[in-house]
């Protein structure tokens, strides 16, 4: 009998149990020890019947004890499950049998231990690494129990062309392999080393302890030998036969992923999501291979099993799995659907095709390149079909990586028309983010520049590689280029065959979009060809944007979304990536270039525009003085602000959209309408005293309500509101809201939790008027013993000092005792970073009481962290872990 002394483990758990052997290795009759950790005695004795079974099977070189968290969540009365936790045969503290048991004996031992248990359906495997193999054979030999499947950074294929990951590779070497699996620890302390962050000293203790001693340790290199790295190897057709067998398996699944993981990585889970397309996946950014030590996979397991009745053996369980179903308010069908190009297709095909549709702008101020919309079209359709013939098609991911103007809108809409899917990450995520974004988007393909490209090459990015010009042999070759959008584009007799007119699924998935990353690790965001439309459709609706409009987009989104409007569109000549690189003679000559009257750009780009207007002439000023519309989206835009635009455009109506990458736009003003607020606000009319940033009404088919905060700070789910002075997390129901996050299952379940709504993540409230009011992020709410804090509203008030250019609120402290922090750049700009002069800090404090807000301490820095993107969401989350340090008596250094 094995004693438990682990923490975390219920000695109650803990058994072992003697099963006859039906494996080949084994000679007839022998009975071999199992050692494992069951709750079922644990729940019979609390009178609790469990729902069904988990099957937890670990890896090399584990065992049981990685799912401990799971056996106490299915012990807990909520929601009972019964959970085997095995030790496999010759790990853990099961018998050690002196014999190589390979991939297939280990599947029929696993098949002896539940046979001798009893255990009966339903049946949701659980497994890890080299377990989850296992797990997934018993699976596939017994249909008519299992119900579901979990996999957590495994593998059940390993491509020829592919070399195996370089730890395993080290791990085989005749030189390394008995003395690094065997002989000694090293294997287990360098997997255990693999934790992020670290684990505790008794943690680790545990699982090093069935393993002391070599005797202990053959399993480990017998694991790691049985690894099929050549289709000689005697592994590799089970392991063939599993794979392809992945492809019947028709009942829910659920893949906990942690990327940083130097085996396993996001390849492999590219081909298990090939395999089982219909899978739930949630990847764990900062993750590795100990994905369950590195984050709580319990409560997502069991919040997976309540979503899913289909694993508890209901009927209908392979109908309904993986589907998802957001059940947002206003969502459109397919009836009536016009793909996004219908309007670009008009404009080529009317008797206008031969007029400019695109243009791009050089550095100089001339036009480097346009296209007439016959020329676009024509171009399109050419290189949908160079792409078709290259392998692209219905669901290939494509990586696009080309700034905007005539190749990327060349490029997207071919992509497009063909069904694959896009994938667009800019560098302004930079070079980290980007890289993070690239490779769990996993692209099939990727079309870039030379940079993107020499980037690929350096940092290993997935997708066979696409140059957007033809290459010289020799770079072709280093870069691993394989063909160019120059080649693929030529036309080519009897190709326009192979390209689709129309979309086969308007729900199908059309691109997928990254988030700025200003709050956490970037997010995919997956939209569906009709929820593109639909973009479409209420930017048209909202802004009155219509067939022969012309735009200046200085703003990416609207770079690409010009010909789906049927608009003339200009992209000028700056680097989008860093909107504040758009001069106002940049403006200028991108309006001259097509005769403009709308524009597009973020604050940032619009605050540079202001500060270079110096160099404008008397005839740049006359066609700003044309523009009729200016549209700045991105991020907060401060009255005073437009204002100054409003004297450089003089004739325009400047409107400020609120929007996300998950839904753009949400709401929508104009500067009068600003103007409007605030006078009322002063007047006290408006409830919530314009706490925040006025952003207006609901755009065109969009819904907006408000999840009331909780004095926790946080915004349980409950019925929406829309009363007003309510202040809460912002919801919106809208036909162009994104379909879901991309391979981050638990985090679009949390989008939706409130049934018919996305939840924003912004904070904010309805005034008397009806208009909204945004107050700032909900994780940079602050809660304080006796209030919760909402950052924007002090902060405008902060701002209007003289002296002070921009300003930051946050909290220090654990959450609920929190004291205010105020961090502020000053102008002209400090030095040094550290706490602000006296009287700096009297005028903060007093400017940020107007507001309903005590501020405990005001530091001052010299520049505040923003995002790359917009290069103006201020990142609170940094500033205060960096006034936490500084208050603490640290070395302020750089926030």
């Amino acid at each position: 009998m094995v004693t438990a002394h682990w923490p975390g483990v219920d000695p109650e758990w803990s058994r072992t149990v003697s099963v006859r052997s039906t494996t080949a290795v084994d000679a007839p009759g022998t009975v071999r020890r199992w050692h494992l950790l069951d709750n079922e005695a644990q729940l019979s004795r609390r009178g609790l019947v469990p729902v069904g079974t988990l099957l937890c099977v670990h890896g090399n070189p584990t065992w049981s004890y990685l799912w401990r968290t799971l056996l106490a969540a299915g012990s807990d009365p909520a929601h009972p499950w019964r959970v085997i936790a095995v030790d496999q045969l010759d790990m853990g503290y099961s018998a050690r049998t002196n014999t190589f048991r390979r991939l297939p004996d280990r599947v029929n031992d696993l098949g002896d231990l539940t046979a001798a248990l009893g255990v009966e359906g339903p049946v949701v495997t659980v497994g890890h690494d080299w377990g989850g193999v296992i797990s997934l054979g018993w699976a596939l030999a017994h249909p008519e129990l299992v119900t579901g499947v979990v996999l957590t950074n495994t593998a059940v294929h390993q491509p020829a062309t592919s070399p195996l990951p370089a730890a395993l590779r080290l791990a085989l070497h005749p030189a390394v392999h008995q003395w690094g699996t065997t002989t000694s620890d090293a294997f287990l302390r360098v997997t255990h080393s693999l934790a992020h962050p670290p684990l505790p000293a008794d943690v680790r203790k545990a699982y090093m302890a069935p393993y002391r001693g070599r005797h202990r340790r053959a399993g480990v290199g017998n694991f790691v030998e049985d690894i099929p790295r050549t289709l000689s190897h005697p592994s590799f057709p089970a392991l063939q036969d599993i794979a392809e067998g992945l492809r019947t398996l028709d009942v829910p699944a659920l893949m906990l992923w942690g990327p940083r993981d130097p085996i396993f990585s996001d390849r492999y889970l590219k081909d298990l999501i090939n395999r089982l397309p219909h899978a739930d996946v949630h990847r764990f950014e900062g993750a590795g291979h100990l994905v369950a030590e590195d984050r709580d996979i319990a409560g997502p397991i069991f919040q997976w099993l309540a979503a899913n009745e289909g694993v508890a053996g209901s009927p209908g369980a392979a109908e309904d799995a993986g589907a998802e179903d957001t059940g947002l308010a206003g969502a459109t069908t397919s009836e009536g659907f016009r793909p996004l190009w219908d309007l670009l297709d008009e404009q080529a095909l009317s008797p206008g095709g031969a007029e400019t549709a695109v243009v791009e702008m050089a550095a100089d101020g001339t036009i480097a390149r346009s296209l007439t919309w016959e020329q676009l079209r024509r171009n399109v359709l050419d290189l949908a079909a160079g792409l078709a013939g290259a392998g692209v098609g219905p669901g290939s991911r494509v990586s696009l990586m080309v700034p905007p103007g005539v190749d990327l809108t060349v490029a997207l809409y071919a992509c497009l028309r063909l069904g694959a899917v896009v994938i667009v990450a800019d560098a302004g995520l930079g070079t980290k983010g980007l890289s993070r974004a690239v490779k769990g988007a996993t692209p099939d393909f990727l079309i870039g520049i030379d940079k993107a490209l020499a980037a690929a090459s350096a940092l290993g990015w997935p997708g066979e590689r696409i140059s957007v010009n033809d290459l010289p042999a020799a770079r072709r070759r280093l870069l691993g280029v394989r063909t160019s959008l120059t080649s693929l584009g030529r036309p080519s007799a009897g190709r326009d065959g192979q390209t689709p007119g129309a979309v086969g699924d308007p729900t199908a998935p059309a691109a997928v979009l990254f988030t700025s990353g200003s709050t956490g690790p970037a997010k995919g965001v997956v939209y569906t060809h009709q929820q593109l439309a639909a973009t479409r459709d209420t930017l048209a609706a909202t802004f009155g944007i219509r067939s022969g409009a012309r735009l200046v987009a200085g703003f990416a989104p609207f770079a690409l979304l010009g010909p789906a409007l049927g608009a003339v569109s200009v992209t000028p000549a700056m680097d989008v990536t860093s909107p504040r690189t758009l001069t106002a003679r940049a403006l200028a000559d991108a309006i001259a270039a097509i005769n403009a009257t709308v524009v597009f750009a973020s604050p940032a780009a619009l605050r540079n525009v202001l500060a270079t207007q110096d160099g404008l002439r008397e005839t740049d000023r006359k066609g700003l003085a044309g523009v009729d519309l200016l549209l700045s989206a991105g991020a907060p835009i401060p009255e005073p602000l437009l204002a100054e635009v409003q004297r450089l455009l003089p004739a325009a109506s400047l409107r400020t959209p609120y929007g996300m990458t998950e839904a753009l736009p949400v709401a929508d003003i104009t500067l009068e309408q600003i103007q409007a607020a605030a006078s009322d606000a002063s007047a006290g009319i408006v409830v919530g005293a314009g706490n925040g940033v006025c952003v207006g009404w609901p755009v065109h088919g969009a819904r907006v309500a408000i999840v009331p905060l909780a004095s926790d700070g946080s915004a349980p789910a409950s019925t929406p509101l829309t009363d007003a002075g309510v202040t809460g997390e912002i919801l919106v129901s809208a036909a162009h809201v994104k379909d879901s996050y991309d391979r981050l299952w638990l985090t679009q379940q949390g989008s939706t939790d409130v049934p018919g709504w996305h939840r924003t993540g912004d904070v904010g409230h309805f005034d008397g008027a009806g208009r909204l009011w945004v107050e700032g992020r909900l994780a940079h709410v602050v809660t304080a013993p006796d209030a919760v804090v909402t950052p924007v509203g002090s902060e405008q008030c902060i701002e209007r000092l003289d002296g002070i250019k921009a300003a930051a609120i946050g909290g220090v402290g654990p959450a609920g005792t929190q004291v205010v922090v105020a961090v502020v750049e000053t102008e002209p700009a400090s030095r040094t970073a550290g706490p602000a002069t006296p009287q700096l800090a009297q005028r903060v404090r007093a400017a940020a009481r107007e507001a309903g807000v005590a501020v405990s301490a005001v530091l001052v820095v010299p520049t505040l962290p923003t995002d790359i993107r917009h290069n103006a969401k201020i990142d609170r989350s940094r500033l205060s872990r960096w006034a936490t340090r500084v208050l603490a008596g640290g070395r302020p250094g750089k926030p």
